[in-house]
């Protein structure tokens, strides 16, 4: 007995589309793909969520936020008993560890003996009053009040003019003269030096301190030392070479007390070029007065 053929498949139909998995149809690289994005989307939620978690834990009461520093404490360190007594002093008065302020008055006279010590500035005559210098006296009306250094004092008309203050308070001057050296010039200002016990010696140093605004080399030679009602004037003239040639210029300071403030300093210089002009140093310094 002959057995019955296996039974064979039918064929597919010509142009039928053959079937396959979804998966099957994917390239490997689409795959991966896919697979990276979904990893990349995992770790970001992770990193939220994390994030959340810090921040909330960082808000808790009494706790500081990352990432904060207290300032620190303004206090010199200590360096011994002497330094603790002093910061113990200073936390229970705050004015106590204040900086001594400018105006305190240095009384040993160190200053003034180094001021001495200077070759350019020689001992302090006896006191003289400023005598009436050359030229013709000029009077007016006009004042320049100066707020800063509490002082007014005049304004001079032409042929002075107010020019740039810096670094002064305020300034007149004259018109420039060829080979004087520096230009005439009438300033005031808080005193830019250590203030002394007295105005006579606050006013030596101030007088030093001028030799910068004239040319270099300058030398003084005294004219004047006397009090005023509110400080002291000294008068000098300041002698220096410009171009080989020995050339002076008549000056003057006078101090001035200033209630609640560094005393006021008004300055004035007029080469000899300008020789006419020195009787102006006279109308100015017996112009200052305190605001």
């Amino acid at each position: 007995m002959t057995g019955t053929p296996p039974r064979t498949p039918p064929a597919p139909a010509a142009g039928a589309p053959l079937k396959r998995s979804f998966i099957g149809d994917l390239r490997m690289k689409v795959i991966y793909r896919i697979l990276a994005v979904a990893v990349a989307l995992v770790v970001a939620a992770a990193a939220v969520v994390a994030g959340l978690v810090w921040s909330g834990s960082a808000e808790q009461p009494g706790e500081e936020r990352p990432g904060q520093i207290a300032a620190p404490s303004t206090a010199a360190p200590s360096s011994g008993p002497a330094s603790s007594a002093a910061t113990t002093t200073a936390a229970a008065s705050p004015t106590a560890a204040s900086p001594t302020p400018e105006s305190s008055p240095t009384p040993d006279g160190s200053a003034v003996k180094a001021a001495l010590a200077d070759p350019r500035v020689p001992e302090l005559p006896a006191d003289k009053r400023l005598g009436r210098l050359p030229g013709k006296a000029y009077s007016t009306k006009s004042r320049v009040r100066d707020e800063k250094s509490g002082v007014s004092l005049i304004r001079f008309g032409k042929p002075w003019k107010p020019y740039g203050a810096s670094p002064f308070a305020t300034r007149q001057v004259l018109p420039a003269a060829r080979g004087a050296g520096h230009r005439a010039m009438l300033v005031s200002c808080p005193v830019p030096t250590l203030v002394q016990a007295t105005p006579k010696d606050t006013a030596l140093l101030a007088a030093r301190w001028t030799l910068n605004h004239h040319p270099e080399g300058g030398r003084i030679s005294w004219v004047a030392s006397q009090p005023t009602e509110d400080g002291w004037l000294l008068a000098y003239k300041v002698v220096y070479k410009v171009k080989g040639k020995t050339r002076s210029s008549m000056a003057a300071v006078a101090l001035t007390e200033v209630s609640g403030k560094k005393p006021a300093l008004v300055f004035m210089t007029i080469p000899d070029s300008q020789r006419a002009r020195w009787r102006d140093i006279n109308t100015a310094m017996a112009s200052i007065s305190p605001i």
